[in-house]
């Protein structure tokens, strides 16, 4: 079977043969539910504890502050969701270049009565200070700014924001979905600082898909999306996914121990990608700024990013237009039109996301195969 060069890891990762031969006998004869009082029952409920300490000890929080989930878009929704039911209504903060996991249960609350205030960036897709503090003066209940942006890849300094923010009383949450593996994350840290809540998840960094954990504060109180039998601290009754559960587990003692070297190695392949983008003429966001260094979102004037990806797919390379998350909607990235892009050069864009397995032979690949299309691409934009 045929395989493209995968270069689109900010959307999902492979599963790592690791991760994949500590879930295999938990999808086979390791089959207990956690919370039975047998001896099948016992070696999941251990198998969660261990994971659980895993985790914990990937990002420094305490095992107790690791909820588990289905999903970033779940551990999103319950800590916004759960924490305003906490709450009266009042103002929730998000930055304009969230992840619509964190932007459409916004828009939800604010049907409920909250009042939802959209923080500014800049030109390269920073929260603006200036803008930021005018909404802390508004005493915000809830603030949410993500660590790492999936399709720019900029980082965002979330522990001045959240330090910022204290005198509020605010709850300060970070989707840092993006971040595990590329990035060193201390909760411990960030919490001392004022973060209360941070978001992970597995296939993000070669765990399975299914599995994700709201990084919670204990002293916060949340109100459950999901009812039941009071699983996850009474966070998130259900029956636990004990395979994906171990599987994200060992991905984040995985991620934890590379990140030490493994960004760099993606780092030299970045700056080899935007050296070749830039001699093919293309226009590179946030070159100015902090950020992840497996991403890189680009686009060429006149050329739009759904038929580069197109194309590029049928050269033998994945890359992706936009967030996967949203590729169905044909409009413009709204985190470009954030940071001040015009709609047309917005529809352009494409990323690429580099991953453990890319090599520097597969980028000098993608650059010739991309100046061969591209230049295609602008012949026909030339004739009609």
């Amino acid at each position: 079977m045929f395989g493209p060069v995968y270069l689109d890891h900010n959307a999902t990762t492979p599963l790592d043969r690791t991760v994949l031969a500590a879930m295999v006998p938990w999808l086979e004869n390791r089959f207990g539910n956690a919370s039975s009082r047998h001896e099948y029952g016992r070696q999941a409920r251990q198998a969660i504890d261990e994971a659980r300490q895993k985790i914990a000890a990937a990002v420094n929080a305490h095992p107790t502050e690791v909820v588990f989930t289905s999903g970033g878009s779940e551990a999103n929704n319950l800590f916004l969701k759960g924490a305003a039911a906490s709450f009266k209504p009042g103002m929730l903060a998000i930055s304009a270049v969230e992840h619509p996991c964190v932007i459409k249960p916004a828009a939800q609350l604010a049907r409920l009565g909250w009042e939802i205030r959209h923080l500014a960036v800049d030109g390269s897709g920073r929260v603006k200070i200036e803008d930021y503090a005018e909404a802390l003066l508004e005493k915000p209940k809830l603030l949410s700014v993500m660590m790492a942006n999936n399709e720019t890849g900029v980082v965002q300094d979330v522990a001045a924001l959240a330090n910022a923010a204290r005198g509020t009383g605010a709850w300060f949450h970070s989707d840092a979905v993006q971040a595990l593996g590329k990035l060193a994350i201390d909760f411990r840290a960030l919490n001392a600082v004022g973060v209360h809540a941070m978001t992970l998840s597995a296939h993000k960094a070669g765990g399975p898909k299914g599995a994700a954990a709201l990084v919670l504060d204990k002293r916060v109180e949340l109100l459950p999306l999901i009812a039941g039998g009071g699983h996850e601290r009474g966070l998130r009754s259900g029956t636990e996914n004990v395979p994906a559960i171990v599987g994200f587990g060992v991905a984040a003692e995985l991620a934890a121990a590379r990140v030490a070297e493994l960004p760099a190695r993606m780092r030299a392949m970045q700056v080899k990608l935007e050296s070749g983008l830039a001699g093919l003429g293309a226009r590179i966001f946030a070159t100015d700024v902090t950020r992840l260094p497996n991403t890189s979102y680009f686009a060429f004037p006149n050329i739009d990013g759904e038929t580069l990806v197109g194309k590029l797919d049928r050269e033998g390379f994945a890359v992706a237009s936009g967030a996967a998350c949203s590729s169905a909607n044909p409009e413009p990235s709204h985190v470009l039109r954030a940071m001040g892009v015009t709609a047309d050069i917005a529809r352009g864009a494409v990323r690429v996301s580099l991953g453990n397995s890319n090599t520097e032979a597969e980028i000098e690949q993608f650059i010739n195969a991309l100046q061969v299309t591209v230049g295609r691409l602008q012949g026909m934009t030339a004739i009609n």
